[in-house]
């Protein structure tokens, strides 16, 4: 997208919510001027003309009430400040909102911003408008280091809040789009970042809710701030194609009807133009010019039930020729935010490209004003919450939104989930059973796996697209049939995932089972140091017995408790002290070892290490291991276990010099063990050095012998020693101590090594 968004400094964040507060009159759909400001008797005529049962005192004390609040409070174009709440109520009212949420607008700043108190507004005009009022309120109370960090924390608190009542978010969007109306008057440093976060929260989610005409207007205000040149040249250039166009754009509506009127439809026929940020958007995505675009001018047909819709598609598509690939049923299939109507293009009268959308009038409200379209001023309806769990499929989607909270490990996190889901448009896919799956455009087949279940995708471990085998990586179209095949053995999904997957919901699923895999890592590996620790005292262990101790140790949990141990924030010991009170830590003295050396394995003769050992399997066991970093470890050697914070445990081979630096820190070390599964075979570190003579060929040489001993090469480096001799650090892979030795031996049996050595980091 051309439009361009510069990341501010993190010092302006601060800055932003206070600059909303100030107006704007930029609108790409200008709102009606008043030569006044609006009496109380215009507001209650304007909720009269579609609620007759209006309360009309409880608007007048709203209105007074908070026309006293504010007081003389001003805004930055110099308007008394009141002048704000009372044009956000104002377009609410031509959303034909009920009551309470007109009397939520005209007192969403007074907490905030007066000596008002929500136990006052719950006094005065009851808890329900209480609630609304504080859900407002809440999202500007924020102060958070990063502007990224601010605009996610406010966007979870209003999804939040919408959770408790969605009229929250009609006022919040009605609230922004006042702002972007009086836009001009804020500086121009804050009124780009309002902006950007208008085009990259609000209007998508204006979008999401159905509200398509509000969309279009925030965007469009939006796209004047951040790139006026270019909306300029793009009004421009439309004004003058509508200039032309006039007589064209009225045949073709006289026509439609003509010809609707003689199949004896009733039909109700408009043409439109494409705003200037559709349009925009459009030639930057294709790439193309505005006079390549075919598409500026479109037709709406409005007919009386759903039955005529599909005669009137019939009609068209008999008449003129249709385009192939622009036909789309969202009357059948309606899109997530409740959005239904039949798209069609065709080459209509005087051979020009006539777009149809053919919808019912109810389609049609749903379509500009999306869930504000249903009647929340009706009686008998329930709460308007509740009333959107019954119709509105938009509402479905912020539910699932919402959910996602709980799985987002930092607000940055959550804002790029949403932003995911908020920007794309939608591909419709099909279980083998039938089942529609809604997905962003772009998805694949991992994150339909995770929009059918979220034990689905975790366990995924291949899939069929239209009964072919595909790639999980694979981008699905609109119609295609997934099987997604799953096994046992896979708990948890590949950390890779999250960077394939599309939509939020997956993402969030992959992460939070990657990280519950690696708790359950450190909690086996923790409770494995508690055993062997009660073991070797010979204290008695049980989980009841902990779970009595388990405030002591500050964790809620029995696994808390083991994977603190594991992370190593948490020694055995203390929890050991703090079953046992009296328990008295014991010193470990390592195999004899002095201050300043290294310790030593013991002699041949010692007995075997004690069943108490920690098993190590490989990197694949289970538990958090990784070998030590410069030189690595294979089964046959003596190995100790070094226990890192948040790291998990390091194996280092017995010899190894790099233990010196541990020798004050007993508690970290652990008694390992090989347990090697013969029956598949697994591959550990190792490195090697060898100095070999410098002429052609010498490498391969070496480089034969290891492939041919079934060694695999990790890494070389090399470095000149003389002019005759060159040194090679190889790290390779092998199965076990004999297995790097016949390598080691061979290379020595080679005319041009001069030496080998095993490397003991």
């Amino acid at each position: 997208m051309a439009v361009s968004r510069p990341s501010p400094p993190p010092t302006q964040a601060a800055a932003d919510s206070a600059a909303l507060a100030t107006p704007v009159a930029v609108p790409a759909k200008p709102p009606k001027p008043r030569s006044r400001m609006m009496r109380q008797y215009d507001l209650v005529e304007r909720v009269r003309s579609y609620n007759p049962d209006t309360n009309e005192d409880l608007l007048n004390r709203a209105y007074v009430y908070a026309m006293k609040a504010h007081g003389s409070q001003t805004r930055a174009s110099g308007d008394p400040y009141f002048t704000h709440p009372l044009e956000v109520a104002a377009i609410l009212t031509d959303l034909k909102l009920d009551d309470a949420t007109i009397v939520a607008a005209l007192l969403h700043d007074t907490i905030e911003d007066t000596e008002a108190t929500r136990a006052e507004i719950d006094h005065l005009f009851g808890p329900e408008i209480g609630a609304l009022v504080e859900g407002l309120t809440k999202l500007k109370r924020l102060e958070l280091v990063s502007r990224e960090a601010k605009q996610a924390e406010n966007l979870r608190k209003l999804l939040l809040a919408i959770a408790d009542d969605v009229r929250v978010l009609l006022v919040k969007l009605a609230d922004r789009l006042h702002n972007m109306r009086t836009l001009e008057f804020v500086p121009e440093a804050s009124r780009r970042r309002i902006a950007e976060e208008t085009l990259d929260i609000y209007a998508p989610l204006a979008g999401r809710m159905g509200m398509q005409e509000m969309r279009e207007e925030l965007e469009d205000l939006s796209f004047r701030t951040l790139d006026p040149d270019a909306y300029r040249v793009v009004m421009q250039r439309l004004d003058a194609l509508t200039d032309r166009n006039l007589d064209l754009i009225g045949e073709i509506e006289s026509q439609l009807a003509k010809k609707f009127r003689d199949n004896g439809l009733t039909a109700r026929v408009s043409g439109r133009r494409k705003k200037p940020f559709s349009i925009w958007t459009k030639m930057e995505r294709k790439s193309i010019g505005f006079e390549q675009l075919s598409d500026i001018f479109g037709f709406r047909v409005i007919m009386p039930d759903v039955e005529s819709c599909y005669r009137a598609l019939g009609i068209v598509h008999t008449t003129w020729p249709v385009v192939p690939g622009r036909f789309k049923d969202y009357i059948s299939t309606p899109k997530q935010n409740d959005y239904r109507s039949i798209h069609t293009t065709v080459i209509g009268p005087g051979k020009q490209r006539v777009e149809l959308q053919i919808r019912t009038q109810e389609m049609d409200q749903i379509a500009e004003l999306g869930i504000a379209a249903h009647a929340f001023y009706k009686d008998d309806v329930g709460s308007p919450t509740e009333l959107l769990k019954r119709e509105s499929n938009a509402f479905a989607w912020l539910r699932h939104t919402i959910g996602i909270l709980s799985e987002s490990a930092n607000p940055e996190e959550f804002l790029e989930h949403t932003k995911l889901e908020l920007f794309h448009d939608q591909v419709f896919c099909f279980t083998p059973k039938g089942k529609l799956i809604a997905l962003p455009r772009h998805a694949n087949v991992i994150d339909f796996a995770y929009a059918v279940h979220t034990d689905v995708g975790n366990s995924a471990v291949g899939c069929k697209i239209n009964g072919k085998f595909a790639p999980l990586s694979s981008e699905l179209q609109n119609g295609d049939e997934v099987e997604v095949l799953t096994s046992e053995a896979q708990s948890a999904p590949p950390s890779a995932w999250e960077s394939l997957a599309a939509t939020g919901k997956a993402r969030a699923a992959i992460r939070r089972a990657t990280r519950t895999a690696v708790r359950d890592q450190y909690a086996g590996l923790g409770r494995r140091i508690v055993e062997r620790l009660f073991e070797r005292t010979k204290l008695d262990y049980a989980d009841d017995k902990l779970k009595g101790a388990l405030p002591r140790l500050a964790r809620a949990s029995i696994e808390d408790v083991m994977a603190a141990v594991g992370r190593g924030e948490i020694k055995a010991s203390d929890v050991a002290r703090a079953m046992y009170p009296d328990y008295k830590e014991e010193r470990v003295v390592r195999y004899g070892a002095k201050k300043g050396q290294a310790a030593v394995a013991k002699p041949a003769t010692e007995p075997p290490r004690p069943p108490s050992a920690i098993p190590i399997r490989g990197i694949n066991s289970g538990l958090p291991v990784k070998f030590a970093p410069n030189g690595g470890a294979v089964p046959g050697d003596r190995i100790v276990g070094i226990v890192t914070p948040g790291e998990g445990i390091t194996i280092y081979p017995i010899q190894s010099p790099a233990l010196k630096d541990f020798e004050e820190e007993p508690e970290r070390w652990l008694d390992v063990r090989w347990d090697v599964d013969e029956s598949t075979p697994q591959r550990f570190p190792a490195r090697i050095r060898v100095e070999n003579v410098n002429e052609p060929g010498s490498l391969a040489q070496v480089a034969t012998v290891i492939a041919e001993h079934d060694g695999n090469i990790d890494n070389i480096s090399m470095s000149r020693r003389s002019p005759d001799f060159t040194e090679l650090t190889i790290d390779l892979e092998v199965y076990d101590l004999k297995h790097l030795s016949a390598i080691i031996n061979q290379l020595r049996a080679k005319t041009i090594v001069a030496r080998v050595d095993r490397v003991n980091g």
